[in-house]
């Protein structure tokens, strides 16, 4: 019998860049956030481990050049407990590396230098394997179509003009269209200091995006939880 896709939530979820490159974990996890992911952090092999004691990831970007163990070593080690999906990095881009990190059991390999865009597929491409169905890359409600993967709005076919945190929360509410995400997620993943910043923000969004901003059509607020984009592409 073949087994059913289902939707991937990616609010719910949760990745860990294991990587001791400060510049790298923050763009991954601003890049990554602002497509729906959770992500959290790590500098080395250690506090991966200690994280790991305590919460659950559904997937690990590694680093293979760390200080202390390195990510080869800490990948066989996961793998005599723990099937995580893991996607190794490396600026080493000899082949040899590549096999004994496949050996390893890593499930997917990318050199250093790469684009943050090729990793979200290559993280897509593992979860679809997995038998998880990716939410559609266009979104439309009303007259607007947005291109999660470009972040471009457009009102009958013309574009409309967003600002960094407007593009990051309509991203956020696009890529799970039809389920409510958290206020706490959005404010996480805008960089917002408070939830509060995220109402400010949302409210800014509907005065471009709704007719009546103070009656809603697309952008709803589900009390005590967060918001909801009403789509026609679910």
């Amino acid at each position: 019998m073949t087994q059913q896709a289902t939707y991937l939530d990616r609010s719910d979820t949760h990745i860990l860049v294991i990587d001791d490159d400060d510049r790298i974990r923050d763009l991954l996890q601003r890049y990554l956030g602002k497509n729906g992911y959770r992500v959290s952090g790590a500098e080395s092999a250690a506090m991966a481990s200690a994280k790991m004691a305590g919460l659950s990831y559904d997937l690990l970007i590694l680093d293979v050049m760390m200080p202390g163990e390195d990510g080869l070593s800490f990948a066989r080690r996961l793998r005599e407990h723990h099937d995580v999906p893991i996607i190794m990095l490396t600026a080493l881009g000899e082949s040899e590396h590549r096999i004994e990190g496949l050996k390893a059991g890593v499930d997917d390999y990318l050199p250093k230098p790469f684009e943050p865009e090729e990793l979200l597929l290559r993280i897509d491409a593992i979860f679809r394997r997995a038998g998880r169905k990716m939410p559609s890359e266009s979104v439309r409600f009303g007259p607007y179509e947005y291109d999660t993967m470009q972040g471009l709005l457009r009102k009958n076919g013309k574009r409309v003009q967003l600002t960094t945190g407007e593009q990051t929360l309509l991203s956020l509410l696009a890529r799970q269209a039809g389920a409510t995400v958290s206020r706490y997620i959005l404010s996480e993943n805008i960089k917002a200091n408070s939830e509060r910043a995220v109402d400010v923000q949302m409210t800014r969004l509907r005065r471009k995006l709704e007719d009546n901003p103070s009656e809603p059509e697309f952008l709803l607020t589900i009390r005590g939880e967060g918001y909801r984009l009403v789509s026609e592409a679910l």
